[in-house]
């Protein structure tokens, strides 16, 4: 897999002790970062109460044969944008591609396709996402925050929400149980 630039591609897992309730075991699916800021929907918690069943009766989508598959916070900011990450066999019309890894979809016409059977063959519904201005994902990466995962796809389609924070850290040769919530000063 080629490269990407800094973390687009890559999941970013919250720290134990990251300071701010919102992140409490976040599981972040990067899908841009470069010099003028960061975008990343968590993947990591599900919206309480919400399918997408529901989602889609909003929009006066019939929702077919659709699972009605839960609902994702994505994130803190703008928390009634919806987004759809999805396998890299379909696009639409603002359709991004992630680093060669997924695709990111936020416009009505995926939801569409997901409930025609025309649209992705692996998919993610999120509400949200979390967002960093110029330099401000970078300086968290150096304090008590954030870790960095490579972006394997099977975290984000095979693995259950409530259990992704502790599968991305043990896939990385991490046990998160013996992680500790502060860091040290020397």
């Amino acid at each position: 897999m080629d490269s990407t630039p800094y973390l687009t591609g890559q999941f970013l897992l919250a720290m134990p002790g990251i300071g701010d309730p919102r992140f409490e075991r976040a599981v972040i699916a990067m899908c841009a970062h470069d010099d003028e800021g960061a975008l990343g929907i968590g993947i990591g918690d599900t919206i309480e109460g919400l399918g997408l069943h529901e989602l889609l009766r909003q929009f006066e989508i019939d929702p077919g044969d659709a699972p009605d598959a839960p609902v994702h916070f994505g994130g803190p900011v703008e928390p009634r944008r919806g987004f759809v990450l999805h396998s890299t066999d379909w696009g639409g019309q603002d359709t991004i591609d992630v680093g060669g890894r997924w695709s990111l979809s936020g416009t009505i016409d995926v939801l569409k396709a997901i409930a025609d059977g025309s649209g992705p063959s692996r998919w993610l519904v999120a509400l949200g996402y979390a967002g960093w201005g110029e330099g401000q994902l970078d300086e968290e990466m150096t304090r008590h925050g954030w870790f960095s995962t490579a972006g394997d796809t099977r975290l984000l389609y095979d693995i259950d929400a409530e259990r992704r924070w502790a599968r991305g850290f043990e896939a990385a040769g991490i046990d998160p149980r013996l992680l500790a919530n502060s860091t040290g000063t020397a």
